[in-house]
C-alpha cells in the first residue's frame, strides 16, 4: 500500500517587515490585509501539529499544493524553504506553487524551491512536471500567475494544457496512478469569480478526454469534493483546508491522507482527512471512504 499526504496553503507567519519599496502595487493590499485580518488566522503553532501529524504517520510521499508565503516578499523565500526541508527531502515531498507564491511579476518561486518542483526526467523546473513514486505518478500543475490588485485568479495556458494531454496518456500506460496536483480548484463558480482558474473549462476537457485517478488541490481553505468526468468513470477533486489557518470556518486546519493499493493494474483509493481538534490541542480523523 502507499500512502499519499497532502496539505496546502500553509501561509508561513510571521510576516517579515518589508522594505517600503517593496510595498508598491499589489504588495501593498496584501501587507494590509495581512496586518489587518490574515495575520490573526494563520498560526504557526498549529500548522507545527499538522506537520508533526503528517510526518507521525509516515507516508511514503507528501503533495503541498502551494501558498507556502503570503505576498511574496524576497525575506518571505528562504524560511519557506527550511519550512518545505523540515516537512521532507525534495525526493520525498513535491510542491507545486499557489498565486501567493507568485504574487508579483518580481516573484520566481522555482529558484528557490525548484528542487520541489522538478520532474524525475527534468534538469530545469518546467510544468507541468512528472514524478513518479511507487505506482503512483504526481503530475504538478502551475496555475500561479501574478494578477492586479483584489484579484487571486490562476491560469494554466495552453502549452501546459497540451503536455498534460501527453504525460495523462503516458502514465495510463504505465499502469500508474495518476495524482493531478493544483493550487486552483478545477471547478467553477460565480461566487469566486475573481479567485477563479481562469481556464477551468480546458483543463477539465483536457481530464475528461485524458484520464486521471486524481484531483488534489487548495486555494479556497476548506475541505471539498466534487466529481469530474472523466473518459471511463468520475475523477475526484479534492480540496484540503488551509494548513495554519483558524477562522471560525468550517474547515478548520488538516490534511488528507490517501492509502492507494495496487493490484494486476487495478487500484483501491481510501481517503482519510484529518483535522484539528476543537481543543487545538491534537488532530483527529475527521472522515474515511473509499474513492474506489
Amino acid at each position: 500500500m502507499f500512502v499519499l499526504a497532502h496539505l496546502s496553503d500553509p501561509h508561513l507567519a510571521p510576516l517579515p517587515q518589508p522594505r517600503w519599496r517593496e510595498l508598491m502595487g499589489k504588495r501593498a493590499t496584501g501587507y494590509l490585509n495581512w496586518r489587518r485580518k490574515r495575520q490573526l488566522m494563520h498560526r504557526s503553532d498549529l500548522l507545527a501539529k499538522v506537520v508533526a501529524d503528517v510526518k507521525a504517520k509516515m507516508p511514503d510521499h507528501i503533495v503541498v499544493t502551494g501558498d507556502l508565503i503570503n505576498i511574496s516578499l524576497a525575506a518571505e523565500y528562504g524560511p519557506a524553504r527550511a519550512w518545505l526541508a523540515s516537512l521532507g527531502s525534495a525526493e520525498n515531498v513535491s510542491l507545486v506553487p499557489g498565486n501567493h507564491d507568485a504574487y508579483v511579476r518580481a516573484a520566481h518561486p522555482h529558484v528557490h524551491w525548484g528542487d520541489y518542483m522538478r520532474g524525475d526526467d527534468m534538469d530545469a523546473v518546467a510544468f507541468p512536471f512528472l514524478r513518479r513514486r511507487g505506482p503512483v505518478a504526481v503530475i504538478g500543475l502551475s496555475s500561479a500567475v501574478p494578477t492586479l490588485p483584489f484579484l487571486a485568479t490562476g491560469r494554466l495556458g495552453d502549452a501546459q494544457m497540451a503536455r498534460l494531454a501527453r504525460l495523462l496518456d503516458r502514465c495510463a500506460k504505465e499502469r500508474l496512478f495518476r495524482v493531478v496536483a493544483i493550487h486552483h480548484p478545477p471547478s467553477s463558480s460565480p461566487r469566486r469569480h475573481f479567485k477563479r482558474l481562469v481556464d477551468a473549462a480546458k483543463l477539465r476537457n483536457v481530464l475528461a478526454r485524458h484520464g486521471a485517478e486524481l484531483v488534489i488541490h487548495g486555494h479556497d481553505h476548506v475541505r471539498s469534493q466534487i466529481s469530474l468526468k472523466g473518459p471511463d468513470r468520475a475523477i475526484p477533486a479534492i480540496g484540503v483546508p488551509s494548513a495554519s489557518e483558524l477562522s471560525g470556518g468550517i474547515s478548520r486546519p488538516g490534511y488528507n491522507l490517501y492509502q492507494i493499493k495496487a493490484e494486476g493494474g487495478a487500484y483501491e483509493c481510501e481517503m482519510i482527512a484529518r483535522g484539528l481538534s476543537r481543543d487545538e490541542q491534537t488532530l483527529t480523523e475527521i472522515e474515511r471512504f473509499r474513492l474506489f
